[in-house]
């Protein structure tokens, strides 16, 4: 089943100031059906921990659109944007999975089939002319259109892509092909969505849609459910479920960049807390109020508010939701915070160390408190031990990097508050962090972050033992792959490592203010390294 008018009359989402341009993108959602059963097997695969888009994802295979794609014949399209799309998909399915999707395939000899993908990954041949070489055509019957999705804002990367559904060819059996995938099966779709359930898998919310509606079987009206929903063409996702009972709701917030947006997360199947209200804007507010409306109507409940930290760009919107929910709805936040906000957010509860916050429901979660300065003094964060799920508010960010800013910002702390992220692992499956995507690859990213603290650290220490004497030269010096506009904020990072620096007395204050180091022999080497 080709795509026809209708389907590609889909409206375009509208774009924030600042956020990135969505790119085109395909992909590929490969089938197989069984003898005697309803619900079709699915191929998806498992994104590479290293990756920084949606690493430890699963995902169907497929990637962002060539130029020579649009040199690609695909008969019976009558549609040049579709047919660019459709070659698209079948290229990325061969490239990463060397399952080609075309007529004439299943002649060739799996020798045969092995002498085309290396044509292509050698780049002896395009992909339209090795179609043209061996003798092979698309056609668009061949790829059922499955709903054009629009990556959030929220994210670093964005794509606009289109899903197409497709039947594994006989001979051919779907093998990672490329660093993109850790590992691939094939497995029902009913398993697929199980597996999310219980939250053993992460998957973003279109291939979750897809996984749902290819469980109600292969029917006549299968196109008509993948396009039931608005996402599906092209309405931005707001309420991204990741994992079950931990809702993500971007809002656009006043950050600081590269970043446009601030998570809100909604967590809880019965009752619910709301953690991070942040924007300050009437139509943001609004958009998370009919959020919270809507989980209303499901039978759900907010309890409470929480702030993970005092910084405007997580709090600016608690207030208006308060007023939304009635006034019954207390804010919750640790002491040091509400310090910070004094005659700004009333805070009517406190939140320490080890707390247990229980909330009801089918299932119920508990999530466990945990003081993690080092962002902030008063910095919160939250893990819950039976989904493995870690919020990790600004101390880890699915986008751009965190701020160590003196004197709510202290680098020994942050390192601390790291280490008890790690302490944490393997258990950890899944980082929410304040900004950006979800993060499944837990251990890379924390790890990463410790790395590069250290790594900062060493190298800063040793610019002073060059003869760098203040923040600005260190900058010069240490953070050349920073833009310049950046400069100032990386000299307030320095200055939170020259303190602790200075109290691990490796490097010295002068008078007129200027760091010094310390002899190496007297101070013993670098603490932490």
């Amino acid at each position: 089943m080709s795509l026809n008018e209708s389907q590609t009359k889909a409206t375009g989402a509208a774009r924030g100031k600042g956020d990135a341009v969505p790119r085109d993108a395909a992909a590929i959602i490969l089938v197989r059906e069984t003898e005697g059963e309803r619900v079709p097997q699915i191929y998806w695969a498992r994104r590479s921990a290293t990756l920084a888009f949606l690493g430890g994802f699963h995902a169907f295979p497929g990637g962002q659109r060539d130029a020579e794609d649009a040199e690609t014949p695909v008969e019976n399209s009558t549609d040049a944007e579709e047919a660019s799309m459709i070659a698209c998909a079948a290229r990325e399915l061969f490239e990463e999975l060397g399952v080609l999707v075309a007529r004439g395939a299943d002649a060739l000899t799996k020798g045969q089939l092995a002498s085309v993908l290396d044509d292509l990954t050698s780049e002896r041949m395009t992909f339209p002319q090795l179609l043209v070489h061996y003798g092979l055509h698309l056609d668009a019957r061949d790829f059922t259109f499955a709903g054009r999705w629009v990556t959030p804002p929220f994210s670093p990367r964005r794509f606009d892509t289109w899903f197409f559904l497709a039947r594994g060819p006989r001979k051919q059996e779907p093998r990672i092909r490329t660093g993109e995938f850790e590992d691939g099966e094939w497995t029902r779709a009913t398993e697929a969505v199980g597996r999310w359930e219980r939250s053993d898998a992460l998957v973003a919310p279109p291939v979750l849609h897809a996984l749902r509606v290819l469980s109600e079987g292969l029917t006549d009206n299968t196109v008509e459910r993948f396009l039931r929903v608005p996402q599906a063409r092209r309405e931005p996702v707001r309420r991204i479920e990741f994992m079950p009972g931990f809702i993500c709701f971007p809002l656009r917030t006043p950050t600081k960049p590269p970043a446009t947006h601030t998570n809100a997360y909604i967590v809880g199947h019965g009752e619910l807390v709301l953690l991070d209200p942040g924007s300050p804007y009437e139509d943001e507010q609004a958009a998370l109020a009919a959020c919270v409306d809507e989980l209303a109507s499901e039978g759900r409940t907010v309890r409470e508010i929480i702030l993970t930290h005092h910084h405007p760009d997580h709090v600016a919107g608690a207030l208006a939701l308060r007023r939304h929910l009635g006034g019954n709805v207390g804010v919750a936040a640790h002491r040091l915070t509400a310090e910070s906000l004094r005659g700004q957010v009333q805070i009517d509860r406190f939140i320490e160390d080890g707390d247990l916050l229980e909330l009801a429901g089918d299932p119920a979660l508990t999530l466990r408190a945990m003081h993690t300065p080092g962002h902030t003094r008063g910095h919160l964060s939250f893990y819950e031990a039976r989904t493995g799920a870690l919020i990790t508010g600004d101390n880890i960010v699915g986008l751009g990097s965190v701020l160590i800013d003196p004197p709510e910002g202290n680098v020994r702390d942050y390192l601390a508050s790291l280490e008890r992220y790690r302490a944490l692992l393997p258990r950890v499956k899944v980082l929410f962090g304040g900004h950006g995507p979800a993060v499944a690859a837990a251990r890379t990213k924390i790890e990463e972050y410790i790395a590069h603290r250290l790594e900062r650290e060493r190298n800063i220490l040793r610019a002073v033992r060059a003869g760098a004497t203040t923040a600005e030269e260190i900058v010069a010096r240490v953070y050349t792959d920073v833009n310049p506009k950046a400069h100032a904020l990386a000299a307030r990072a320095v200055l939170a490592h020259l303190e602790k620096l200075e109290a691990d007395h490796l490097v010295a204050r002068t008078a007129d203010g200027n760091f010094v180091a310390i002899d190496a022999n007297v101070a013993g080497g670098l603490t932490g390294s």
